[in-house]
């Protein structure tokens, strides 16, 4: 994923100066759900796979049957609490179950269980980047659920498909932190990262393993009390997001400056209009009469084992960007892409790592490696060149055994025939030639041929000087040494 800071800090400049210049705060907050990567459901053994057939991922459990009894799937749970910790939740000992109870064809039961006053996680705090600024976000709480079915609408018709029915979700509620439309693009990327460095969730937006609900509020700077909120219904793209956000927050100023008033309600974003519209008027708690599932028992944790989990969870996607930030000496800009994928970021140390030169792996990995796996839509752990043979061709670069020119040739080669660096060099002959005596005969060769560029040069035109380089490096192949080809021909026109 790559990140262009300069964009991002321009972009806040441009956010600040348009939602306070007209004297109002924008005042964000975001439901972000989790799908949990388990292979079974969170109440019942019915599969999780997303290419199934319509209606094939089901069972009387999954349409509601009469009858039918949950059973938690404790898979799930461990996902939570992990997932929990790495957002620095307090994992409560005791959480239980609820009934959530509205009317949508696609909830065949007629209630979703989810949690409310009693979640598993709450009370948390996410730090992330916008630009050069480290933002602070609370977590509210994390609370798990189970995922309603899909409805199709074609005309007068209704397609119910219920493959989606109890999927297990883990929904993170953030506080009303955020401030701009930029801000809560970052904090549901960095919520992904999170998410997919646990392995918890694949975070596909476009199979909707982790959709977005943003609630938008706008008021007066400097007002204590915050304004009518609305919210954004299920957006599967960054990028929508922050344009759906900027959107409301324009709406809601336009409504406020013209007389008219925000009615608390929930929307849709049309992505082809860049507009939001009307769902339906917005729930309160009240209306969904939460009441304890007497299906399901409460949940109990041992605090032996929440602190058991805590020990085994992996290095977080922002304490790895300090750490790469620190001990490789790289620019914040750089460590974001790096840190972007844990996978990425795995390669990108061990190349590091094996060719003790840490810059030079990650202009490698940002440049060459991450052009071909984008142009060719590849994962980074199905890359044909492992990160000890990218680690390899470095060294032979370090070494002067080939130039930065010739690298390159052997990289795309390397990427064709998953040969090692060391193997295509020896096959083409692209071994560079440190020979002074050969390097001065190509030279003089080359000064011979252009006696008009030689004046040019004692002239006080040394611009031309990049001329016989580079005709220098035509004529060996790119295969002579250029420290040694620049020492040379400095001589070698010095004395003319």
């Amino acid at each position: 994923m790559s990140i262009d800071q300069n964009k991002i800090n321009n972009e806040v400049v441009t956010e600040i100066q348009n939602h306070f210049i007209r004297g109002y705060e924008a005042v964000i907050g975001i439901e972000v759900h989790v799908q949990l990567k388990t292979k079974s459901k969170i109440f019942c053994s019915d599969s999780t796979h997303f290419d199934a057939a319509d209606n094939e991922n089901t069972s009387p459990v999954s349409v509601g049957m009469p009858g039918t009894l949950p059973v938690l799937n404790r898979q799930v749970v461990k996902m939570a609490i992990k997932t929990g910790l790495a957002l620095g939740c307090k994992i409560q000992e005791k959480s239980v179950f609820a009934r959530k109870n509205y009317f949508y064809p696609d909830l065949s039961k007629g209630y979703q269980i989810s949690q409310f006053n009693q979640p598993t996680c709450e009370h948390g705090k996410v730090y992330f980047y916008v630009g050069n600024s480290k933002k602070i976000v609370s977590i509210t709480r994390a609370h798990l659920e189970e995922d309603a079915g899909k409805s199709t609408h074609f005309g007068q018709y209704t397609l119910i498909n219920y493959n989606r029915a109890g999927i297990p979700l883990l929904e993170i509620v953030s506080g009303p932190d955020l401030r701009s439309a930029i801000e809560a693009a970052e904090y549901a990327k960095t919520i992904r990262n999170i998410v997919q460095y646990l392995d918890v969730c694949d975070g596909n937006l476009e199979e909707g393993s982790l959709r977005c609900d943003c609630n938008v509020s706008v008021r007066k700077i400097g007002a204590p009390k915050l304004g009518t909120r609305v919210e954004i219904k299920n957006l599967n793209s960054f990028r929508f997001i922050e344009k759906a956000v900027d959107y409301e927050i324009e709406r809601q100023i336009d409504t406020l400056d013209s007389g008219g008033q925000i009615f608390q309600e929930t929307r849709l974003y049309d992505p082809d209009k860049n507009r939001t519209v009307v769902m339906r008027t917005k729930e309160d708690d009240d209306d969904y009469r939460y009441f304890s599932d007497p299906d399901l028992l409460p949940l109990l944790l041992r605090p032996s084992d929440i602190e058991k989990m805590r020990a085994q969870l992996p290095e977080l996607p922002l304490e790895k960007l300090e750490r790469f930030k620190n001990q490789f000496s790289l620019p914040q800009a750089d460590c974001e892409i790096l840190t972007s994928d844990r996978n990425l970021a795995d390669y990108f140390e061990s190349a590091g790592k094996i060719s003790n030169n840490y810059k030079s792996a990650a202009n490698w990995v940002m440049g060459e490696l991450l052009r071909e796996l984008h142009q060719n839509k590849i994962e980074i752990l199905k890359s044909p060149i492992k990160s000890e043979h990218l680690a390899e061709l470095i060294q032979m670069i370090d070494q002067n055994k080939i130039s930065g020119k010739i690298a390159k040739v052997v990289f795309s080669e390397m990427w064709l025939t998953s040969k090692t660096a060391n193997t295509i060099v020896s096959e083409k002959g692209y071994t560079q030639v440190s020979d002074s005596k050969a390097i001065e005969q190509i030279i003089d060769a080359v000064l011979l041929e252009n006696p008009t560029q030689i004046a040019d040069y004692k002239s006080g035109k040394t611009k031309v000087f990049g001329f016989f380089v580079g005709a220098i490096m035509k004529q060996s192949k790119g295969q002579a040494n250029p420290d040694i080809v620049n020492k040379i021909l400095k001589q070698r026109l010095e004395s003319k």
